[in-house]
């Protein structure tokens, strides 16, 4: 696939997605709207990374810097995480709730498999391990500074995606699935590793 660079085409196609893709995270969870998250998106030179700050009047600013992404899984990735963030960070704000850089980092790497699993009611086990493989088992860290909350968010993905796996999409429990999905996505960190245990 031929991918046109240069005069916004590229930029345009990742809003584009990771509208898509926000809109994907707000309806699973049940999340209000608050922000469109293609107003927040600039490129940058490496990795996706969501830059937030307080501003003096009490507001979150953020910026998604996603870098020109290619076809392929891991632009892919990139692009839920990225908006994953968002998200997240978004949501907390309007409920006056405070995040860490794990708990974000956690809820991310849970949300890639949410938003690559597709239709969570037609789930197999089979494509679950496909999908759980690929997203992680086979990564690799590139940031050696981030490497160990990397690490740490990879894993409990891994655990908690894995007991999913057995306790509701071999036995089709799947109102159950959402719901455990849902309650990750409400809880903070310690709990996030507590359930991913």
């Amino acid at each position: 696939m031929t991918t046109l660079r240069g005069f916004g085409v590229d930029i345009v196609r990742e809003r584009e997605i990771a509208r898509k893709v926000q809109t994907a995270i707000e309806r699973f969870y049940g999340i209000d709207h608050t922000a469109d998250v293609s107003d927040f998106i600039t490129h940058g030179a490496g990795r996706e990374q969501l830059i937030v700050r307080a501003a003096h009047d009490g507001c979150v600013e953020m910026r998604l810097e996603l870098p020109r992404i290619d076809d392929d899984l891991d632009g892919v990735c990139q692009i839920i995480e990225g908006v994953s963030h968002f998200v997240y960070v978004a949501t907390r704000a309007t409920q006056d709730r405070t995040t860490t850089a794990l708990e974000l980092e956690i809820q991310a790497e849970v949300d890639k498999y949410v938003i690559l699993a597709g239709d969570l009611e037609t789930l197999d086990v089979d494509r679950s391990a496909l999908l759980r493989t690929r997203l992680y088992e086979r990564v690799t860290f590139s940031n050696a500074d981030l490497e160990e909350r990397y690490r740490i968010a990879n894993d409990a993905a891994l655990r908690f995606t894995r007991r999913l796996e057995r306790t509701h999409v071999a036995e089709r429990r799947y109102s159950a699935l959402r719901n455990e999905l849902h309650a990750f996505f409400a809880c903070g960190q310690e709990d996030k590793l507590r359930r991913a245990a």
